[in-house]
């Protein structure tokens, strides 16, 4: 009896000393998992390179976000982009997106009704870059939708932008994260049939794809093709009359105005994201402005 209870015992104890071990590994294995929580961000190193993404020339998200934070200069007539020449050039929004994910050293700038939960929007003077803040004028990092056409818009066209402007295509502005500007009643138009093009600036397509499927549904009878591009290239194509309407995530330019006719359609906040991990949680726009133009090289210069 005495050597059996003390196989028992034995027992007793090597199953408590493999259950001790298994909740270790689960512990370790439960923290590992989580990349966006304290144990991962504070791990964060301060001491790395600030790597500069920015969009391509001729982007309107560009043109709106340097003049927006001071790294574009003007000088009378003259306007000069202070943008590091170090900074990482890319196309488009997802670029930006992916480049940012991928670098936990990384900063960017993107449409706020592109952001996802891959990376992190950072505070801009304390304030949260949300719709809400936009429309209320405390987010400063914010631009126009626009919409351009040279002369009248009739047909398919014109019943297409009522449509945008109607309270109908306001919602689907406001259910995509972007600010609304306008109050018009709900869309009644004649619903033509026909075939127009759209083309630009690659921040308003994916609110322009959206706007285009819920028209659509109302007008089955109407084709739209939606060319993405950048906003100076859809104000070109206008112009030039490739396209019926242009998009441009900026205001016109003065030789744009003088040839085309615009609208807004929506308003929009631009995002300043870094990586997840990344402990960021602030800038003043002084601060974005010393990073894009070189002056600020480390995070530990931002980072206290």
């Amino acid at each position: 009896m005495k050597k059996t209870s003390r196989v028992l015992t034995l027992a007793a104890a090597a199953l408590i000393a493999v259950s001790a071990f298994a909740g270790c590994g689960n512990s370790s294995s439960s923290a590992g998992s989580s990349n966006d929580s304290s144990a991962a961000t504070s791990t964060f190193d301060t001491s790395k390179t600030i790597s500069v993404i920015t969009r391509e020339q001729g982007s309107g998200t560009r043109d709106a976000f340097v003049e927006l934070t001071g790294v574009l200069v003007k000088d009378g007539d003259t306007k000069t982009d202070n943008t590091a020449a170090s900074a990482i050039t890319v196309n488009g929004t997802e670029a930006v997106i992916t480049n940012v994910k991928g670098n936990d050293a990384a900063i960017g700038y993107i449409s706020l009704g592109s952001l996802n939960d891959t990376v992190k929007a950072v505070k801009i003077e304390d304030v949260e870059a949300t719709a809400e803040n936009v429309k209320s004028g405390d987010y400063k990092i914010s631009r126009p939708f626009n919409i351009a056409y040279k002369g009248e818009l009739e047909g398919l066209a014109k019943d297409f932008v009522d449509f945008i402007m109607s309270a109908d295509g306001q919602k689907v502005v406001s259910d995509n994260g972007y600010v609304t500007v306008s109050e018009n009643a709900a869309y009644s138009g004649s619903k033509p049939s026909g075939k127009i093009v759209i083309a630009g600036s690659s921040s308003v397509s994916p609110v322009m794809e959206k706007l285009i499927e819920a028209y659509k549904t109302i007008n089955t009878g109407a084709e739209i093709e939606l060319q993405t591009t950048d906003s100076s290239s859809g104000m070109t194509a206008a112009i030039e009359g490739t396209c019926d309407i242009g998009m441009a995530s900026r205001e016109l330019k003065d030789n744009e105005v003088s040839e085309l006719k615009s609208e807004t359609i929506a308003k929009d906040g631009i995002a300043v994201i870094v990586n997840t991990n990344n402990t960021v949680e602030s800038l003043t726009i002084e601060q974005v402005k010393a990073i894009y133009t070189g002056e600020t090289k480390v995070w530990s210069d931002v980072i206290k």
